[in-house]
C-alpha cells in the first residue's frame, strides 16, 4: 500500500497541512476566548466524522476504513488527542506565534523517536538540528530568568505529544490507508472528550459556531494531508517542511492581535528553523560493503 517515495509529493500535501493549520491558529484563538478545549475538541471530532462520511461512502463504505492495528490507532490517537488540548490551551496563555514557535521543535524529537523507533537514521545534520532545536528552546523559555509562563511549557509538552504521535502515524502508514488513519483519529478523540465536554459544556453562540465549523474542517483535513505526505516520505522529512507556518503564524499574531514577538524569542525560532533546514540535508550514500 506504500506508494513510491516523493518529496514532491510529500512538499504538496504539507502545503495543505500548512495552510490549514495556520487558519486553524486563528480560529482556535477565536473560540478558546469563550469555550473550553474540551467543547472545541469535542466539537472539531463530530464535525470531522460528518464532512468524512460521504469520503467513506465513495470510499466503499466503512470496510474502506477497517483496521487491523486498532491498538496502535488507540495509542496514537490518544496521545494526540491529550497533545492537542495542550496547544489549544497553550493559546489561551501565550501569543500564537510563540505556541507554533515552540511547536516547531516537534520535528527535533520526531527525528530521535524515529531513529529510536522506525529505525531511521542519525546523521551529522539531524544531531545538530536536534542540539540547535534545544537551544532555541531555552532561549524562547528562558529558564534562567525566572519567568517561565506555565503556557510554554503546555506548548512544548504538547510539541512532544505531535512528535510521538507522528512516529505512530508514519507507522501505521505502512499498513493503514490516510482515509483509515483520519478515521480512527476522529473516532477515538470523539469517544474519549465525549464525558468531559458533557461535564462543560454550554452553548455557543452563532459566531462561536462560524469559528467551530471552520476548526472541524481544517481539523479534519490538515490531518488528511499530514497522513498522505507522510506515505510519500520519511517522518524526519515530512514534518520540517512545515517551517514556514512560524513566520506566518507570527505575522498572523501581529496583524490581527498586535502580539508582539521579543527578540529571544525570534532569535530562538531562527534556530529551531535553522535545526529543521539542516535536518532536510539528505543523508550521504552509505558506502557499499568490499566482495
Amino acid at each position: 500500500m506504500t506508494p513510491t517515495p516523493s518529496k514532491t509529493m510529500a512538499a504538496l500535501w504539507m502545503a495543505g497541512w500548512l495552510a490549514l493549520m495556520l487558519v486553524m491558529a486563528v480560529a482556535g484563538r477565536e473560540t478558546t476566548r469563550e469555550l473550553n478545549v474540551f467543547q472545541i475538541m469535542e466539537v472539531r471530532s463530530v464535525i470531522g466524522f460528518t464532512l468524512l462520511l460521504p469520503i467513506i461512502y465513495r470510499s466503499g463504505g466503512f470496510k474502506a476504513v477497517a483496521t487491523k492495528r486498532l491498538p496502535q490507532h488507540l495509542a496514537r490517537n490518544g496521545v494526540h488527542y491529550f497533545a492537542q488540548l495542550g496547544w489549544f490551551y497553550a493559546l489561551t496563555l501565550i501569543g500564537i506565534g510563540q505556541v507554533v514557535a515552540i511547536e516547531f521543535t516537534m520535528p527535533i524529537w520526531t527525528a530521535l523517536l524515529a531513529a529510536t523507533f522506525l529505525s531511521e537514521r542519525m546523521t551529522v545534520w539531524k544531531i545538530a538540528a536536534v542540539v540547535l532545536g534545544v537551544v532555541g528552546v531555552v532561549m524562547i523559555v528562558r529558564p534562567a530568568t525566572g519567568e517561565i509562563n506555565p503556557g510554554q511549557l503546555i506548548a512544548l509538552g504538547a510539541a512532544i505529544g505531535f512528535s510521538i504521535s507522528m512516529i505512530l502515524a508514519k507507522s501505521l502508514t505502512r499498513t493503514e490507508s490516510a482515509l483509515s488513519i483520519l478515521f480512527w483519529m476522529i473516532m477515538v478523540q470523539m469517544v474519549v472528550g465525549l464525558l468531559p465536554t458533557l461535564y462543560v459544556w454550554t452553548w455557543p453562540s452563532t459566531y462561536l459556531w462560524g469559528w467551530l465549523f471552520i476548526i472541524g474542517v481544517c481539523g479534519t483535513f490538515s490531518h488528511y494531508c499530514l497522513a498522505s505526505a507522510l506515505r510519500y516520505a520519511d517522518a524526519t522529512i515530512v514534518v520540517p517542511m512545515d517551517f514556514l507556518r512560524v513566520p506566518l503564524t507570527a505575522t498572523a499574531g501581529w496583524l490581527l492581535y498586535s502580539e508582539r514577538l521579543d527578540s529571544w524569542t525570534v532569535l530562538g525560532a531562527a534556530l529551531i528553523l535553522s535545526g529543521n533546514l539542516l535536518n532536510l540535508k539528505p543523508a550521504s550514500p552509505v558506502p557499499a560493503r568490499a566482495q
